[in-house]
């Protein structure tokens, strides 16, 4: 039996109309001193700390809001983008929430991942969409996150499978679902269920996507 604690976590997937036409999402590079996955392109995002429940009590007036609350923080201490319920707005802390703060639907969750037993590091994610318009851009706190920048899902594959990315395999079946979206609104529109790495992708896929390596 496993015992090891499974945390909470949260992550936000913030989407705008690219110039292109192709939907743009908002993706992070984690610092080589980053505590979890150092080096790899993820989603803002992190683990509930004790204060979320409070902030999704004052944010959302329900303590069971708490992943969205963790995923409104993270998004404003990792890149410096806070949700409110006018928009998405450039801050350096928490106060545009607090005086404007967001309803649950500005956070549509589009999946829920569990970690399997076999993984070092266990977490319950939900993932959260959030409108990113107008367009803000992001400013990294330099020590969860060295880089971030706005990119159509297809591309950020086509990175990963040309060696440029390290994506885990949360990560990845996620833009594997973004990248089937033509338009923002697709995504969203986007609900789908998780599910674990097959036999075969497990064979075939880089390693650093099926293990927490850095």
């Amino acid at each position: 039996m496993d015992d090891r604690p499974i945390r909470e976590a949260a992550a936000a997937i913030c989407v705008r109309e690219g110039g292109s036409g192709a939907p743009e999402v908002l993706v992070v590079q984690r610092s080589a001193e980053s505590r979890f996955l150092p080096g790899y392109v993820s989603f803002p995002g992190g683990a509930i700390e004790p204060g979320d429940a409070d902030r999704a009590m004052r944010w959302f007036a329900d303590a069971r809001h708490a992943q969205r609350a963790a995923a409104v923080r993270e998004l404003v201490e990792e890149v410096g983008l806070a949700v409110t319920a006018a928009g998405i707005v450039s801050a350096g802390g928490l106060d545009p929430v607090d005086a404007d703060p967001p309803g649950p639907a500005a956070l549509g969750e589009v999946c829920h991942w569990v970690a399997p037993p076999e993984v070092p590091v266990r977490f319950d994610a939900r993932y959260f969409v959030v409108r990113a318009e107008p367009a803000r851009e992001p400013v990294v706190d330099g020590r969860e996150v060295s880089r971030a920048w706005w990119i159509a899902p297809k591309d950020l594959l086509a990175g990963w499978s040309d060696g440029e990315h390290k994506l885990y395999w949360p990560t990845w079946f996620t833009f594997d679902r973004l990248a089937a979206c033509s338009s923002a609104s697709d995504i969203f529109a986007l609900r789908f269920e998780t599910r674990d790495p097959t036999a075969v992708e497990e064979a075939t896929m880089p390693r650093h996507v099926m293990e927490q390596v850095s």
